[in-house]
């Protein structure tokens, strides 16, 4: 698995980088005309064919609560972080 150009790429052994690359070029090309974000895509050897199976960047967010705060992680402070970091975790 690599990441190329923000897209995560599973390749069967066989697929050569340039064969990779001309099709993530094409596939991000192919979402972007319908408006999306191309978030990963697998690429299988069947006989003479490469099939290509292409999936979204999910939309999800994680949002915590912390001291009844609700947002994003990427939005909290220092000691948010550290409070979110010393939590335990319980099954």
């Amino acid at each position: 698995m690599d990441i190329i150009d923000n897209v995560r790429v599973i390749a069967q052994q066989g697929i050569t980088q340039e064969e990779i690359e001309s099709v993530l070029a094409e596939e991000k090309k192919i979402w972007a005309e319908k408006g999306r974000v191309l978030g990963e895509i697998q690429l299988d050897i069947n006989g003479d064919e490469i099939v290509v199976k292409a999936y979204e960047r999910s939309p999800i967010k994680r949002v915590r609560r912390i001291t009844g705060y609700l947002s994003t992680e990427e939005k909290f402070n220092d000691a948010k972080q550290a409070e979110l970091m010393a939590r335990k975790v319980h099954f």
